[in-house]
């Protein structure tokens, strides 16, 4: 089985004691993001329990999940 690449390694950031402003701004968009992909809809994945024979069959479900609420709350805005 090849190797597959994923993803990218993010970039670290150092720490500081100072904080820079446009992290902090970086920070409270991705917070705002998060808030709004949860807001005004019931869970992101529905209640049950959930066994899965891969790990790939399990991240097949939860981008699933993710998709549909994501065309729900674009569904949502359209109609405002």
């Amino acid at each position: 089985m090849p190797i597959r690449t994923v993803g990218h390694r993010a970039t670290t950031r150092s720490l500081s004691f100072s904080a820079s402003v446009e992290l902090l701004l970086e920070a409270a968009r991705f917070n705002d993001e998060a808030h709004r992909l949860v807001a005004d809809l019931p869970g992101l994945v529905p209640k049950g329990i959930y066994r899965f024979k891969s790990h790939e069959e399990a991240n097949a479900f939860d981008s699933r999940c993710l998709a549909e609420r994501m065309s729900k709350i674009a569904q949502q805005r359209k109609t405002i």
